[in-house]
């Protein structure tokens, strides 16, 4: 039987911050077009030595170059703090926009054409707006090299891709060998005031604590905690501070990032991006979200049910207001009921408390200093944490890989959480990367097949995500998945 969610009403999201700019609230200006600016910018740091090759990548979108999607992810940075998800919302409003990479002999330059007028003040571009752009260059430039054909047989081992996120990671100037203090905060995009103020407060707990805040960049539960840590990194005096947002290319044109990110990273792909998180995180936050949210929970535990890391402290915390409990209950009853009781002793549910949540990863995270300091292992960069190639592999969420997840009782469970993880990819795909919905439009749903048991409390798990508005941001919701019992 093949069970589709009815689609609710839509409503204003309710995680808009209430700030003004200029005469016009935020939430109005994304629903009305701003004026246009053209512009010449010059990038500074790395991108003023690119070689002629890595600019003829970014130039060349005849030979199947890179210019469509670095105009793409541009686009996105240049509407930072926009809460829309759709991937075509900013193109249909700015379609005029283009960005040319010119060199020069003195460095770089990035020439504007239409670009969203709400990226500058007074003519000048916005220096936080700015830097992210630079950021998009630099990661699809380097990108391109990393990935090249050249490196097709490193690429196929699990060994060489951890490598290359590495260089990735690296090469974006975020891995500090500093002392562990870097907090990674997952959630929804698309979650209500209570659980978007709770994940604001639990920011400042950790700020209090001089932890760091990485985040999949986006509104919502990505960017309440790096606000909120703002204000804590402020009372202790912090003045070098980290807001890292990690995201990918599919990602970035759906969730722009939040205006506090101050060091952007775009990974080629999903796998290559939660890699980073579980690579570079020292402590892990969870706070209420949608299919992403649950995507993310789903590598992580599928990583670490396996033997190989059983022995790592790992401190992760689900956490929410008291009004969340019943989300997290059954969060919990789903990981119980596909990858057993194992998985609960990995993570501790907190509700209605942010300030223990941030005591809870503070003790967490000294944990992960000494163990590192015994086995002299980085505190950048987790090298000792076993991440096997199922899950590093790109996932492509075609209609015949999704009718193919193997979602079965009888597995390893860190073998099922890896097709489940790939479930939840696909339903993400179909909601909000420009991809999966071309593909849902011209095929139809995605269909999921399973034990009768798992896809039942499945769709109950999708049901209630709809019901609680956790897929779309604003909008009715039309499902791009039928589960198949």
């Amino acid at each position: 039987m093949a069970q589709t969610p009815p689609a609710p009403q839509s409503k204003k999201d309710p995680t808009m911050d209430d700030v003004t700019v200029g005469d016009a609230a935020v939430s109005d200006i994304h629903t009305a077009r701003l004026p246009s600016v053209d512009a010449s910018i010059y990038p500074r740091g790395g991108l003023d030595v690119l070689s002629r090759e890595e600019v003829m990548r970014l130039r060349d979108a005849s030979a199947g170059g890179m210019h469509e999607l670095l105009r793409r992810c541009a686009l996105a940075v240049l509407t930072t703090g926009s809460t829309a998800d759709d991937p075509r919302a900013a193109r249909e409003m700015y379609p005029d926009f283009d960005i040319h990479v010119l060199q020069q002999d003195r460095g770089l330059r990035l020439e504007l054409v239409g670009a969203p007028g709400m990226a500058f003040v007074d003519g000048r571009i916005i220096t936080g707006v700015a830097e992210l752009l630079f950021a998009v260059v630099r990661d699809l430039v380097y990108t391109s090299v990393e990935l090249a054909p050249d490196y097709a047989n490193e690429l196929g081992t699990s060994a060489g891709i951890t490598d290359a996120v590495f260089r990735l990671l690296r090469n974006a100037r975020v891995l500090h060998p500093s002392q562990p203090n870097l907090v990674v905060c997952w959630g929804g995009h698309s979650i209500n005031r209570d659980e978007y103020n709770f994940s604001k407060a639990t920011g400042y707990e950790l700020g209090l604590r001089n932890l760091d805040i990485c985040t999949g960049c986006g509104p919502g539960a990505m960017k309440g905690p790096m606000k909120g840590a703002t204000i804590g990194h402020a009372k202790q005096r912090r003045l070098q501070t980290r807001y890292i947002g990690i995201t990918e290319p599919g990602i970035i044109a759906a969730e722009s990032p939040n205006p506090i990110v101050n060091h952007l990273v775009i990974m080629p792909d999903i796998e290559k991006r939660l890699e980073s998180f579980v690579r570079m995180g020292h402590g892990f936050v969870v706070f209420p979200g949608g299919v992403g949210t649950c995507e993310e929970i789903l590598y992580l535990l599928g990583i670490l049910l396996r033997e190989e890391n059983a022995h790592l402290p790992f401190p992760l915390v689900f956490a929410g207001p008291t009004s969340a409990a019943p989300y997290f209950q059954q969060i919990d009853q789903f990981l119980r009921l596909t990858l057993g009781e194992a998985a609960t002793a990995r993570y501790r549910i907190v509700t209605g408390d942010c300030a223990e949540v941030a005591r809870q990863i503070a003790r967490g995270i000294r944990d992960v200093r000494e163990y590192r300091l015994a086995n002299k292992d980085s505190f950048y960069f987790n090298w000792s944490l076993d991440i096997p190639l199922p899950f590093q592999q790109p996932f492509v969420p075609t209609h015949e890989a999704m009718a193919a997840l193997d979602l079965h009782h009888g597995r390893k469970p860190s073998d099922l959480a890896a097709d489940l993880r790939r479930a939840f990819s696909g339903i993400v795909a179909g909601n909000v990367k420009e991809e999966g919905i071309q593909r849902v439009e011209q095929y139809g749903p995605y269909q999921i097949h399973g034990d009768p048991d798992m896809m039942q409390a499945l769709d109950a798990l999708l049901r209630a995500f709809v019901a609680q508005r956790r897929m779309k941001i604003a909008g009715d919701y039309k499902p791009c998945y039928q589960i198949v019992a």
